[in-house]
């Protein structure tokens, strides 16, 4: 997503570094969105068609008023990307049934049982009661992993160790999580030739007939993601897909292109190792951020469900700012994940303009925070006042850190207590959108 992010953010300022846009300009812009696309990975039929459409809409529509034609064709770049990712709304993923079964495909190597765990996850998060069953007897480890990873996020579990029949395993595994609301089965990675295992999970698809067929690909194969859907849909229906491994690599951008091109819905997108991060897929927020736009919406919700879960709101709400809430507030940031895929959110490309020492230091602070304020009794946490020097020093011994660095923590603190007033503004402004 970051390597997505830099390649278009520096076409976004060479557009806004323009003050006239004649003819030749614009075909030198043109010129600059094909080999920003072409980085990206992007299939070149496409890159062609795009760039026609958005030098045609910028020579026949006329900007609004007040609108700087550079912006506007920021904006028109913003719409045309839109559409080439599978247009403006979102594809939601709505089990209809009970129990909705759900078969992932995917290539060796794709993150595919990571991915079955992710929207297990996912799903259980939402309420559903979901079931996880593993058919892969080609890769030992398979079993294993997923059996793992089912423990890890608290959801049963069926596989078969030393079994060697994928299509009977399958059908009893479905019949042992009947009463889920959603059952998600994993299959065993193969490539597009491999006509045997294609013809074995058309053999798992008749045999359980899944209400949703998901392909799993890994953004890292670029454009040659059309040629894997392609393959899979001669043997059985794509009903949607997860691009996987979207925070790694500039070619998820080429991934996405393909995948809609195929016609095929991409509902979910892998943006790192762990469970939690993986997210719905949007083409106008995804645009937006990898524009520099930001994505604050979805910042803000993030934001808003962990301080509500706090009650951190309230407290601030009401004035009550001392240092247990200033702890409330620094675990919540913490669960938001790590703060590089935080200021990824934001807009103006802020996230290319911050270090990557910065945002390790901001990490580092907010963790040694975390531990001076766990040395703390109740007592202190609620006065701060109290804390004289031979408490800091205790409290500093306690969290393996120096007294100056419990100063420094206090000074932001204070800091932040004066702002309270500023805070409590935005925040009621924000979370009321």
């Amino acid at each position: 997503m970051k390597a997505l992010t830099e390649i278009f953010g520096k076409l976004v300022e060479k557009i806004r570094g323009v003050d006239y846009i004649d003819e030749a300009t614009l075909q030198e812009l043109s010129r600059e969105i094909q080999r920003t696309l072409l980085k990206a990975d992007v299939p070149l039929d496409l890159v062609k068609s795009f760039t026609e459409n958005a030098v045609k809409r910028i020579k026949e529509e006329k900007p609004p008023a007040g609108i700087p034609p550079r912006e506007y064709l920021i904006y028109v770049l913003y719409e045309e990307l839109v559409k080439l990712l599978g247009g403006e709304q979102p594809a939601e993923f709505k089990p209809t049934k009970k129990p909705y079964i759900v078969l992932l495909l995917g290539v060796e190597g794709s993150g595919k049982t990571t991915t079955a765990a992710k929207l297990a996850k996912y799903l259980a998060k939402r309420g559903y009661k979901v079931g996880l069953v593993e058919t892969d007897t080609i890769r030992p480890a398979a079993f294993d992993q997923l059996r793992q990873l089912a423990e890890k996020i608290g959801v049963p579990f069926y596989g078969e160790r030393d079994g060697k029949d994928a299509v009977e395993i399958a059908k009893r595994g479905v019949q042992n999580f009947k009463n889920m609301d959603v059952i998600i089965v994993d299959t065993a990675g193969r490539h597009r030739n491999e006509e045997a295992l294609l013809k074995e999970v058309r053999a798992i698809y008749d045999a359980v007939t899944p209400d949703e067929v998901v392909l799993v690909i890994d953004a890292t194969v670029g454009k040659m993601a059309a040629a894997q859907a392609e393959a899979f849909m001669k043997y059985l229906p794509i009903h949607s897909v997860i691009i996987t491994k979207m925070d790694s690599t500039a070619r998820g951008g080429g991934a996405l292109a393909a995948v809609a091109k195929t016609g095929a819905k991409v509902k979910f997108i892998g943006v790192g190792e762990d469970v939690d991060e993986f997210e719905q897929f949007s083409p106008r927020k995804f645009v937006a951020r990898v524009l520099g736009m930001g994505d604050l919406d979805t910042l803000l919700e993030k934001i808003k469900a962990v301080f509500e879960e706090e009650e951190v709101l309230e407290e601030i709400e009401s004035g009550r700012l001392d240092l247990l809430t200033f702890k409330k507030q620094i675990d919540s940031l913490l669960k938001l994940g790590p703060l590089s895929k935080v200021f990824q959110l934001l807009p103006g490309n802020l996230a290319a303009k911050i270090s990557e020492e910065q945002i390790e230091l901001s990490q580092r602070n907010l963790k040694k925070w975390r531990a001076i304020l766990s040395s703390m009794t109740l007592e202190e946490l609620k006065n701060p006042e109290i804390l004289n020097a031979s408490r800091i020093r205790r409290i500093a011994l306690g969290a393996g850190v120096a007294p100056k660095d419990v100063k420094e923590m206090l000074t932001v603190y204070e800091n932040l207590r004066k702002m309270s007033k500023t805070l409590r503004r935005q925040l009621r402004l924000r979370m009321a959108k």
